[in-house]
């Protein structure tokens, strides 16, 4: 029955099948992601175009502001040339100069002479109009926009005018101001769906941004940071607004497309781990099933070979009294012996057997004896005597026997009834290792560790259980190893029981040996 390798065969075909709907899930997962990110990035297109067309918009706007003060400016020329030929033409008509002096609503004028007195005012504010501190005031500060214009009057007095842009002009430059406001708020920053920056004309210093995390706006390397990565993902909107010179418009992929590119995986991670922990707890649950299976078995087992054993015995002492071989009887007696002691073996299942110190030559050497006769003929076992042939370890003599014999009885199988077994203890620090060598067929290098997974076996008759059970009962009994140390194809194999000196304990057998 090769159960471990039909084991492995459908663990392989299910790892073929998750691995196929991992994939298609991903597939599908990616061609969704990249349908909305193809979507996004029509609407991002069709963002930056409003974008655009909204500077040139706000351009021409400015545009339109330009020309309405050229003509203001030259509107004050020509009522400053209007003042100049009242004053100073007293033969013509003057009724033109008078409309276009009168006319003039709109336009805040001041008129001085060269000393810089005010002769004449129109279209001030009355407060200022009222102070002549706040009219001085009001002289320099429109002396600071524009150069005055000089009025020519009679003989080689000068006058000078003064003048700023009109109350209407003034409002819509205003207006001005916050429609170019708009655009930045609004048009850029509040009407995009994606994270972005806006810079100025180095690229460096930021002026606005929009959905971006609160952590990274709060740190300016961080800000920085995402900056270059936007610059490098796409191509930064251009955008000239007046009196803000040149801009930069940055942004990337909303935060939605990033989160569902990595959403498939982390499905499947918490998918993955939810199977894994249900996997986990099916197989403990089975375990513990098995176990009990186990031990239930054993203990009836235990049961019903007491009762041909004991009346083993009594005829084994009836032949002994009639004066049978001694010979035979005492190899009788010695399996009598070997019965009570596998009988002591599974009667210990579900219990819980005292480790004793004892001597591990002398168990190691009583065990080889007992097989020995046992064994084919042409196959030879020996026991290495080491340097201290007293040297004791906390063991449970019927278990830990009942790993060596498993492991004299897989070597045999292995040389096929001919070769040679060799027991060695070599003591390293405070563990002691128990080599047992076979001069058998090897095991590939690929099995050394699935040996000891339970059902894995090479023999047509087995259960595959042996070498499992040695494993737990060295290493979950006696807090030691059990492994491959070598072992190749035609070679024969090594296998390697570590064991520390320590204090006494107790352990748990939970399953009997198949072997």
């Amino acid at each position: 029955m090769d159960l471990y390798s039909r084991k492995q065969r459908w663990k392989l075909v299910l790892a073929a099948v998750a691995l196929l709907m991992v994939g298609a899930s991903l597939w599908y997962s990616n061609r969704i992601v990249e349908r909305v990110r193809a979507e996004e990035r029509r609407k991002v297109q069709l963002w930056a175009e409003a974008v655009q067309n909204r500077a040139e918009l706000v351009n021409y706007t400015q545009q339109l502001f330009d020309r309405l003060r050229e003509e203001e400016r030259k509107k004050v020329q020509l009522w400053a040339e209007a003042m100049t030929r009242l004053v100073t033409d007293e033969s013509g008509d003057l009724t033109f100069y008078l409309k276009v002096v009168s006319d003039n609503t709109t336009v805040p004028v001041i008129i001085t002479d060269d000393q810089g007195r005010v002769k004449f005012h129109r279209n001030l504010d009355e407060r200022i109009a009222a102070d002549s501190t706040l009219l001085q005031a009001e002289v320099k500060a429109m002396a600071e926009l524009r150069e005055p214009l000089p009025i020519a009057v009679v003989g080689s007095q000068r006058q000078f005018l003064y003048y700023k842009d009109s109350k209407v002009f003034t409002e819509l430059q205003e207006v001005m101001d916050g429609i170019i406001r708009s655009f930045i708020s609004e048009t850029v920053m509040s009407t995009a769906a994606v994270p972005v920056i806006y810079t100025d004309s180095t690229r460096t210093r930021i002026i606005e941004h929009s959905n971006i995390e609160p952590e990274v706006a709060a740190d300016s390397a961080a800000m920085q940071d995402r900056l270059q990565r936007m610059a490098k993902s796409t191509p930064p909107i251009l955008v000239d607004l007046p009196g803000k010179g040149r801009n930069y418009i940055h942004y990337e992929e909303s935060l939605v497309i990033t989160q569902l590119r990595y959403f498939p995986y982390v499905q499947l991670a918490i998918l993955g781990l939810f199977l894994l922990v249900a996997y986990a707890l099916f197989s403990l649950f089975r375990n513990a099933e098995q176990n009990q299976v186990w031990v239930g078995m054993a203990k009836e087992t235990a049961h019903q070979l007491g009762t041909p054993l004991s009346s083993l015995m009594a005829w084994v002492e009836l032949l002994k009294a009639q004066g049978a071989d001694p010979e035979a009887l005492g190899e009788m007696r010695k399996d009598l012996d070997r019965l009570e002691v596998i009988t002591e073996r599974f009667s210990k299942i579900g219990s819980a057997p005292a480790l004793e110190m004892e001597k591990l030559y002398h168990t190691l050497r009583a065990t080889v004896l007992y097989l020995r006769p046992r064994l084919p003929g042409r196959v030879k076992i020996d026991v290495l005597t080491p340097a201290d042939t007293e040297l004791h370890l906390p063991l449970n003599r019927a278990l830990f026997s009942w790993v060596i014999e498993n492991l004299i009885r897989n070597a045999v199988d292995a040389m096929e009834g001919e070769g040679s077994i060799t027991v060695e203890i070599v003591q390293e620090g405070s563990d002691v290792h128990v080599d047992l060598t076979d001069s058998g067929k090897g095991i590939p290098a690929s099995q050394h560790a699935t040996v000891f997974q339970p059902g894995f076996t090479t023999k047509k008759r087995g259960w595959g259980l042996g070498l499992s059970l040695s494993k737990r009962i060295i290493e979950q009994y006696h807090g030691g190893k059990i492994f491959v140390k070598r072992s190749a194809p035609g070679k024969g194999t090594t296998f390697r029981i570590t064991l520390r000196a320590g204090a006494l304990g107790s352990v748990l057998v939970s399953e009997p040996s198949g072997a």
